[in-house]
């Protein structure tokens, strides 16, 4: 691994940097999430974000299998055994839960938190699970769209519902999935993409934020978190991939492409890596590291 990456660390400190903590899996449980949240918090981290799943289907289990801790439910405990880092869905599946339902548990969360909740959403990928919860896998995009406007629009009910602060990052790499980010999204969360597309992703978000004559949202993508002893191939790797300098120089694009928070994964997808978190917590002291040496 490089000792001493020669690129800007500005990134580091101009964006704020989130972590996805696996809430699924073999070596996951009460004890093992507060693990994480101790150590994500501890490392001076901006955001904790976990996943949804309801039904672990099997499409769902081949790449998260059970346990899988619902997210509302683990935020909210989460809330309690942390003090300053803000929480989140990355992301929560719109089309599962009647959209005055997650008006409720979202702004009820936000309160009981104060006020340190993120909500991304989006529209879902698992057919099986679908088909178990009712829910129609053909419409899950409007599904979404009419969710995303049934929150804002409970969310106006101050005396009720509350909730009109909390930020929404909407998901999707799709053309479809940008003009929702646009008309219903305080953020774009795309997952784990190359950095050369999402420089080409930005510009056609810019361009749809103008025919819709709406502002730009903002953008938050989601990155892989891989260190390599060595550099990996610009054009075989996503962002977040390779040597610590390459990872480095990827947040310092990102920050420039206009991102106010990264949020990293450390999860590379073999589910068996819940039981040895060592490794991602490792990875994420060293991104750390940098970013502490940035205010000195």
């Amino acid at each position: 691994m490089s000792s001493e990456p020669t690129v800007c660390l500005d990134s580091l400190n101009a964006v704020e940097l989130g972590v996805n903590v696996p809430n699924f899996g073999p070596g996951t449980s009460p004890a093992r999430l507060r693990e994480w949240a101790r150590v994500v918090e501890g490392l001076g981290y901006d955001l904790l974000m976990v996943s949804d799943h309801v039904a672990i289907t099997d499409d769902v289990a081949s790449q998260y299998p059970a346990p899988f801790f619902e997210p509302f439910t683990t935020l909210s405990w989460l809330a309690g055994v942390t003090d300053r880092i803000r929480l989140g869905t990355t992301v929560l599946i719109a089309p599962y839960r009647h959209p005055l339902l997650v008006a409720r548990m979202a702004a009820n969360l936000d309160q009981l938190s104060g006020g340190r909740l993120v909500l991304g959403v989006g529209v879902g990928w698992a057919r099986q699970e679908f088909e178990a919860l009712g829910a129609d896998f053909h419409q899950r995009g409007s599904q979404t769209d009419h969710v995303l406007a049934e929150l804002r629009r409970a969310w106006a009910d101050d005396k009720d519902y509350g909730g009109g602060d909390i930020p929404i990052w909407v998901g999707g790499r799709s053309t479809a999935g940008m003009r929702r980010a646009v008309r219903f999204g305080d953020a774009w969360h795309p997952l784990r993409e190359r950095v050369d597309w999402l420089r080409t992703a930005m510009d056609q978000l810019r361009a749809i934020a103008a025919a819709e004559d709406r502002p730009a949202p903002g953008f938050a993508p989601r990155i892989l978190l891989r260190l390599t002893p060595d550099p990996l191939p610009d054009d075989s790797r996503v962002a977040g991939e390779g040597s610590l300098e390459q990872v480095l120089a990827d947040l310092d694009v990102l920050r420039e492409l206009g991102a106010q928070s990264v949020v990293l994964d450390p999860f590379i997808g073999d589910p068996t890596e819940t039981e040895r978190p060592e490794v991602a917590w490792q990875a994420l002291a060293t991104i750390a590291a940098h970013r502490r040496q940035e205010t000195m």
